[in-house]
């Protein structure tokens, strides 16, 4: 028998929640901007967040005074908005592999690059493999690479 529109309907909501889960936790450790239902705005950075959206900022504006933290119910979050341009891994990875042809591969699962399998590149720069001699052109790649990006408007 031939697919049904349940499973293929199941099988894009299953899609979707991934790719909906990998957004948000690519907030995480970002600034954001938090509007709920009753109208209050909350702008901190989010600093942890679960499946039913209640979330803790941290360094918070909006509430008189700044907060060092503030735990949200999500029944009341009404909306999340991004207030950083984030890291383009992808545009990095084409960066490194340029210099390391056929030597990178994205791990967008845990945001990061790998390059000779051994040299691990994030948002942050090289955290592992900074002993090897290669990881020194992987810094400078790095280093030239965040300089042009934040040089860019959003």
């Amino acid at each position: 028998m031939g697919r049904t529109v349940w499973g293929d309907l199941t099988n894009l909501s299953n899609i979707g929640n991934k790719r909906f889960s990998e957004e948000i936790v690519g907030m995480v450790g970002r600034r954001v901007s938090v509007h709920t239902g009753d109208g209050k705005q909350y702008n901190g950075d989010l600093i942890g967040i679960d499946e039913k959206l209640n979330l803790i900022l941290g360094s918070v504006m909006g509430t008189g005074d700044t907060t060092i933290r503030v735990v949200l119910n999500g029944s009341f979050v009404k909306e999340i908005d991004l207030l950083e341009k984030p890291f383009d891994l992808k545009l990095l990875n084409e960066r490194l592999s340029r210099a390391f042809p056929g030597m990178t591969k994205l791990r967008e699962d845990i945001g990061a690059i790998m390059v000779m399998d051994s040299i691990k590149v994030t948002e942050k720069g090289v955290v592992e493999g900074s002993d090897r001699l290669s990881a020194t052109r992987v810094k400078q790649i790095f280093d030239e690479f965040s300089r042009e990006t934040a040089k860019k408007p959003q």
